[in-house]
C-alpha cells in the first residue's frame, strides 16, 4: 500500500516541521543526526519524542536535583513507575502522571485515560494495582464551565476505575480562578509486587520477537504528546483529536493478561503503550537494551484501513502493550492473549543494528540511530528572573471570626469532598482500611499485617507566594499526612504542573520551587522514585499558579492500632506546634483580598522530622486515638471538619488572637489523645465530643450548632453543582 504524505521539500520548505513543535534549530539537529532531511514520518516520531512531554528538555536539570536513591528504593525514575521494598520481598510501585489538556477538552475522556495510563504504567512492572488517588484544581464552582469540567473529570475518574476494580483510597480538589479554562487532572497508582516478579521496559536479545497487545490502533491521540506541550488557546477545541478514547472494560483484560503474562520467564521487557504511543515504547525499550529494533508496520492491528504509518507510530490509542519475548516462544504468549479476548500480533524483532527502523511492505519509512533519538535531545538552560510584586498590607486585625468561618466552611476547596468521592469504588478488593474523606487513604497488603498508606498534595498558593519555601511545604503536607494515621513515609512521586517555562518568571518559579522540594526530600528521607512534568498549563497567555503535586507513600508495619483509632467523647485535644500570624497565601487571605500577599512564611524541616517521629511512635504505640495534620484554614476550621466528619461537638480555647484561628502556620498537628502525653511543643485544648462547637481565641469566639456545621460541610458542593450542566 502506498500512502501519499509531504514531501521532504515540503516539510523544509513549509516548515511543516513546526506545526509538530519543533524549532529550526531542533529541525537542524534532526537533519545533522540522520546525516539527511527527514521524511515525513520520521520528522513526527521526532516531534514527540522531543516534545516537553515525553522529553522534558526545559525541566530536566532541575529533576537532577531530587535524591533518587535510598535504603528502601528497588528501582528509581527511568522506568515506567518507581518501586520501593515494604519487606518480606514485598515491593510497592507508584507514579503520579498528569492528563490536564486532555481535560480540559474533554473533561470525561480526558480523565478516564488518565486513569487508564497510570494503571498500564503500573501493571508494567508487573503489579497489580491496589490503590487510585487523584490530584484536582478547577475554577470556582460559579461558573457554569467549570462545573462542566468539574462533573465530566469526576465521572471520568469514576466510569474507568470502578470498571477496570480499583479502589480510590485517596485524593485532593480544589477551587481557584487561576485554574479558568486549564484544569489539573493528576492521577496516581499504586500496586504491590514481589520482588523477582519486577520488570523493565527493555529490548534486548537479537531476533527476539516484539509482540503487540490491546486495542487496536486508530487515529485517535494523534500528537497528544505535543498537544500536552503547548498552551491551551481559541483553536485547542479543533484538537480534539488529540485526546484519546478508554475502554476499561479491555483495560481490565489487558491488565489481567499482563500480569500473567510477567509469570512467564520468557519475557525480556514491557513497557506500556502510553505517551507517543507505539514510537515512545518501541524507541525507548531499545534504547534500554541498547539494541535495534525492526517493526513490520502492516502487521499492527489497525481499527480501519489506510491508517498510514505517521499515524500508527503517532496514535495514543488506549489499552495497548508492547512486549519482547524470547525467540520461539512468541505463541505462548499469543495463544495468552487470545485466552483474555485481546488482540495481539507479532510485529517486529529486536536488531543489533542500533537502527529504528520503520517499514510497510517492504518499504522503509524511517531509519533512525536509537540513542540520539532517546538520549539527545536538547535540554534548554535558560535564563529565569524573579517575578516583582508590589508591596501590600493585609490587615486582619478587624475581622468577623464568625462570618469568616461561615464563609471558609462553605467554599468548595474546604467542604466536603463527598459528591465527588462518593461517585468513587472506595472498598472493592475489601482491602480499604481508611476511605478518603478526611486522612490518608490505607489499605491493607492482603494476606499480611501490613499496609500500605497514601497521600496526595498540593499548596500552590504557597509556590506562588515563595517558590522555594513553598516547595518544602508541599513535600512537608505529604509527609505530615502519612505521619497522622502512623505510617512511616517511604517515597514519593511528583507531578510539576506549571505555565510555559519560556517566560523567565515561570522559569524561575520552577527553579527556585523544586530547589526547595529536593532540600525537603533529602530532609525528611523520602527520594523521589518517579514522577511527571506538565509544562504550558496556560489558558489565552494566562498561567495557573505554580502547582508542583506530590505523592507519597508510607508503611504500616502492623495495622494493629488501627483497630482502636477512632476518638471517642470526652477525650482530650492538644494542638502540636505554636501558631503565628502566617497568613500569606492561605484561605483566609484568598477570601479577603484575593490576592496573594508574597510575604515570608518558613518551615523548619528539622523540626518536622523530630515532631513527625514523636507523634508516629505515639500513635503506633496506641496511646492517640486520632491525629489531623493542619493545613488550609487554620485551627479554627480543620476542628470544625473533625466534628463534620465525627458528627460531635468540639470545644477548644487556644492563646492566640482571633485572627490567627485561620493562620496556616507550618509544622502543626490536632492530636485527640487516650491518657495524657508528653510531646513537645503540645498544648491541651480542649475536650472532643462535647455537645456544642465552640472555639474560643483571646479576644474572640466562633460558637456554632454542630448540625449546622455538618449540613454546611457535607452540601457546599452539591449546592454548587445543583445548576451544573
Amino acid at each position: 500500500m502506498k500512502f501519499l504524505e509531504p514531501t521532504i521539500e515540503d516539510i523544509k520548505n513549509n516548515r511543516l516541521y513546526a506545526d509538530m513543535g519543533l524549532s529550526d534549530a531542533e529541525y537542524d539537529k534532526v537533519c545533522e543526526i540522520l546525516g539527511r532531511q527527514p521524511n515525513y514520518t520520521e520528522i513526527g516520531i521526532f516531534s514527540v519524542m522531543w516534545s516537553e512531554h515525553c522529553s522534558y528538555k526545559h525541566s530536566k536539570p532541575f529533576l537532577k536535583q531530587f535524591p533518587v536513591t535510598g535504603e528502601r528504593v528497588l528501582m528509581g525514575p527511568g522506568e515506567g513507575a518507581g518501586v520501593v521494598d515494604i519487606g518480606d520481598n514485598q515491593a510497592v510501585v507508584f507514579k503520579v502522571e498528569s492528563h490536564n489538556h486532555p481535560s480540559a477538552i474533554e473533561p470525561y475522556q480526558g480523565a478516564a485515560t488518565g486513569v487508564g495510563g497510570i494503571v498500564r504504567d503500573i501493571v508494567s512492572i508487573g503489579a497489580r494495582p491496589v490503590q487510585l488517588l487523584n490530584s484536582l484544581r478547577f475554577g470556582e464552582l460559579d461558573s457554569k464551565q467549570n462545573q462542566r469540567l468539574f462533573s465530566g473529570v469526576v465521572a471520568g475518574i469514576g466510569g474507568y476505575g470502578n470498571c477496570i476494580g480499583i479502589p480510590a483510597v485517596a485524593g485532593e480538589i480544589e477551587f481557584d480562578s487561576q485554574y479558568d479554562g486549564n484544569p489539573l487532572v493528576n492521577a496516581m497508582c499504586i500496586g504491590v509486587i514481589d520482588h523477582d516478579k519486577i520488570q523493565k521496559g527493555t529490548a534486548k536479545g537479537v531476533g527476539n520477537p516484539v509482540i503487540y497487545v490491546g486495542l487496536k490502533t486508530g487515529r485517535d491521540g494523534i500528537h497528544g504528546a505535543t498537544f500536552a506541550s503547548e498552551e491551551l488557546n481559541e483553536e485547542s477545541e479543533s484538537k480534539r483529536p488529540s485526546v484519546q478514547i478508554g475502554d476499561p472494560f479491555v483495560g481490565k483484560k489487558l491488565m489481567e493478561a499482563t500480569l500473567e503474562a510477567i509469570t512467564y520467564p520468557e519475557l525480556v521487557g514491557i513497557q506500556d503503550m502510553g505517551a507517543a504511543g507505539l514510537t515512545s515504547s518501541s524507541s525507548e525499550m531499545a534504547a534500554k537494551g541498547e539494541s535495534g529494533i525492526h517493526l513490520h508496520l502492516e502487521k499492527v492491528p489497525t481499527r480501519e484501513p489506510g491508517i498510514s504509518p505517521y499515524e500508527m507510530m503517532l496514535s495514543e490509542t488506549q489499552e495497548r502493550m508492547l512486549l519482547v519475548v524470547e525467540k520461539g516462544t512468541e505463541q505462548k504468549f499469543l495463544d495468552l492473549f487470545d485466552h483474555h479476548e485481546l488482540d495481539s500480533a507479532v510485529i517486529g524483532e529486536v536488531t543489533d543494528t542500533d537502527r529504528f527502523v520503520l517499514s510497510y511492505d517492504g518499504e522503509v519509512y524511517a531509519d533512525i540511530p536509537v540513542q540520539p533519538l532517546s538520549d539527545e535531545a536538547p535540554v534548554y538552560v535558560l535564563e529565569g528572573k524573579a517575578a516583582e510584586y508590589k508591596a501590600v498590607d493585609h490587615n486582619y486585625s478587624a475581622i468577623d471570626a464568625k462570618d469568616i468561618f461561615t464563609r471558609l466552611m462553605n467554599h468548595p476547596t474546604i467542604a466536603s469532598k463527598t459528591w465527588a468521592y462518593s461517585q468513587y469504588d472506595q472498598q472493592v478488593g475489601a482491602n480499604t482500611i481508611i476511605k478518603p474523606g478526611l486522612s490518608a487513604g490505607v489499605t491493607r497488603v492482603e494476606g499480611t499485617t501490613k499496609a500500605i498508606a497514601s497521600t496526595i498534595d498540593g499548596e500552590a498558593r504557597y509556590v506562588f507566594n515563595n517558590p522555594y519555601e513553598g516547595g518544602k511545604m508541599v513535600v512537608a503536607e505529604a509527609y505530615r499526612n502519612l505521619i497522622a494515621v502512623g505510617s512511616l513515609p517511604l517515597a514519593m512521586t511528583d507531578c510539576l504542573n506549571y505555565g510555559n517555562p519560556e517566560k523567565p518568571e515561570i522559569y524561575q518559579q520552577l527553579a527556585d520551587s523544586t530547589r526547595g522540594m529536593a532540600e525537603a526530600c533529602a530532609a525528611l528521607n523520602t527520594p523521589v522514585v518517579s514522577g511527571n512534568v506538565s509544562l504550558y498549563n496556560e489558558t489565552k497567555g494566562e498561567a495557573i499558579f505554580p502547582t508542583p503535586v506530590v505523592g507519597m507513600v508510607g508503611l504500616i508495619e502492623d495495622i494493629e492500632y488501627l483497630r482502636d483509632f477512632t476518638p471517642v467523647e470526652g477525650e482530650a485535644l492538644y494542638l502540636v506546634g505554636e501558631t503565628q500570624a502566617d497568613f500569606s497565601g492561605s484561605q483566609i487571605e484568598k477570601l479577603l483580598f484575593n490576592e496573594v500577599a508574597h510575604e515570608e512564611v518558613k518551615i523548619d524541616l528539622d523540626t518536622e522530622v523530630k515532631r513527625g517521629e514523636a507523634i508516629r511512635q505515639l500513635i503506633t504505640s496506641g496511646k492517640l486515638s486520632h491525629v489531623q495534620a493542619l493545613g488550609k484554614g487554620g485551627i479554627a476550621i480543620k476542628l470544625a471538619q473533625m466534628a463534620a466528619y465525627f458528627e460531635t461537638g468540639i470545644e477548644a480555647e487556644i492563646d492566640v488572637p482571633v485572627e490567627q484561628l485561620f493562620s496556616e502556620t507550618q509544622g502543626r498537628y490536632i492530636v485527640i489523645a487516650k491518657e495524657t502525653i508528653e510531646l513537645a511543643d503540645a498544648v491541651k485544648i480542649g475536650t472532643f465530643g462535647t455537645q456544642g462547637f465552640k472555639v474560643e481565641a483571646n479576644n474572640g469566639s466562633i460558637e456554632e450548632d454542630v448540625d449546622s456545621i455538618i449540613r454546611t460541610w457535607r452540601g457546599a458542593i452539591g449546592q454548587c453543582m445543583t445548576s451544573a450542566v
